[in-house]
């Protein structure tokens, strides 16, 4: 995939005259500060993009960044300008006028290698100027990505952070009656195109994670009639189980690094413990060793710390959120709230966990500090679960069952930007990747 998309910084010397990435003054005037505690969305216009695919480009840069709650579209019918030539100046009074702080404009046109050529500029309405302009080379079959990362050079030109869109989501597909529901891994772009199935539906598959620096996920099957943890390779196919353990491993994920997998054993006493099996040498490393259920590990992004779930409090079924030492060393409880806490995952930002906690009858999708402080419920309902976030560490992605089957739902950390992610089948279990190279 490297070889696919190729900025104009890369090809600059081929491209003079074509567009080329404006030289900004140190102060740029167009900013969104998303640190703040009550943002704005701020009013952009998107033409439609010059050439016979460019509106379906630019549909799909308009709906990533509309999705992200940052940004509100205009309606193109208060247009006052009709762009033409998408590499000129705009008459930036008529876009004025229509209270746009940004514009976008951009063409797609076909190679003669076949090959599709989309670039876009990014104009500074208020400011008088061009923001940024690049260019880049697909295939047929990557033209959302192309979209995509446009959509994410943008937000990252505007709010100073990288952008999201360019990534994909693993989740479980699930189909057919309730009380005989077929399970299929499946993988799809983050806002539910592109849908791919990974395996056949014959096991119950669970908990697919992804590995952080490789096109592979980890995951749980019942195929040998108990739950075991596996690696799969996406592109190729192929298969392997990660170590047969006696009793059963399940809540797999990566280490930072994607050089070891931190999973739960339960044995046959009835207790859970956390283990980590380093890849290469397939060697084991018993983290913690109680009389409890500890269960649902999650590396902090710098990998000294694991964040996880046990009920070593006391009361039956009332588990807590741990962290302790990547070696196992120190545990200690952060979460005291009333509830029972549940599938805690650190923010790749390591700002923040995320966490799933049942309390007042109620499903809640919330985050904490890592101290477990400041802990806020971005969303309740009647049956949620499973946080996942995004590479940016400013959305989440969870699965609500409202009560005919589960569903995938995003929310922002403002818990403000709830939408949902449309898929065709239900849908459970999402792991959000990190952006695609």
């Amino acid at each position: 995939m490297k070889s696919i998309l190729k900025p104009l910084l890369m090809v600059a010397a081929m491209a003079v005259g074509i567009i080329s990435v404006a030289t900004l003054p140190a102060r740029a005037t167009l900013e969104l500060n998303v640190n703040k505690g009550n943002v704005e969305p701020m009013p952009i216009a998107i033409p439609d993009f010059q050439g016979g695919l460019g509106p379906q480009i630019s549909e799909i840069v308009t709906a990533d960044l509309k999705r992200s709650g940052l940004f509100a579209p205009i309606d193109k019918a208060a247009f006052v300008e009709k762009i033409t030539n998408p590499d000129a100046a705009p008459r930036y009074e008529d876009w004025k006028v229509i209270n746009a702080q940004a514009l976008v404009t951009g063409s797609v046109s076909k190679e003669a290698d076949g090959r599709i050529r989309a670039q876009y500029r990014l104009w500074d309405i208020f400011g008088n100027q061009q923001l940024a302009g690049e260019q880049f080379f697909a295939n047929d079959a990557n033209q959302r990505r192309v979209a995509h990362i446009i959509a994410d050079a943008i937000y990252e030109k505007i709010t100073g952070e990288k952008g999201y869109f360019d990534t994909r989501v693993v989740f479980v597909d699930e189909s057919g009656p309730k009380n005989a529901r077929k399970k299929r891994l499946a993988i799809m772009d983050q806002d539910g195109a592109n849908v791919r199935y990974l395996s056949d539906g014959r096991a119950i598959v669970l908990t697919p994670r992804f590995s952080p620096n490789r096109q592979e996920i980890t995951y749980m099957s019942y195929e040998s009639g108990q739950p075991k943890v596996y690696l799969l390779q996406i592109e190729t196919g192929q298969r392997e189980l990660v170590g047969n353990f006696p009793g059963m491993t399940f809540a797999p994920r990566f280490s930072p690094d994607g050089q070891k997998v931190i999973m739960s054993l339960l044995r046959d006493d009835g207790n859970s413990n956390i283990f980590a099996m380093d890849l290469r040498s397939r060697s084991t490393t018993r983290l913690t060793d109680s009389t409890a259920i500890d269960t649902s590990p999650s590396y902090s992004p710098d990998g000294s710390q694991v964040v996880f779930t046990s009920d070593r409090g006391g009361g039956s079924g009332r588990s807590q959120i741990y962290v302790m030492g990547a070696d196992g060393s120190n545990p200690h409880r952060i979460s005291f709230g009333d509830g029972v806490y549940s599938t805690p995952v650190w923010s790749p930002r390591g700002d923040l966990i995320a966490f799933t906690k049942q309390s007042g009858g109620e499903f809640q999708i919330g985050v904490m500090k890592t101290d477990g402080s400041g802990e806020r419920i971005l969303s309740s309902g009647f049956q949620q679960e499973g946080p996942t976030w995004a590479p940016n560490g400013r959305v989440l992605m969870f699965f609500r069952d409202s009560g005919g089957g589960p569903k995938l739902v995003s929310v922002d950390l403002t818990g403000r930007n709830e939408q949902p992610i449309p898929t065709a089948n239900y849908a459970s279990d999402p792991a959000w990747s990190p952006l695609l190279e």
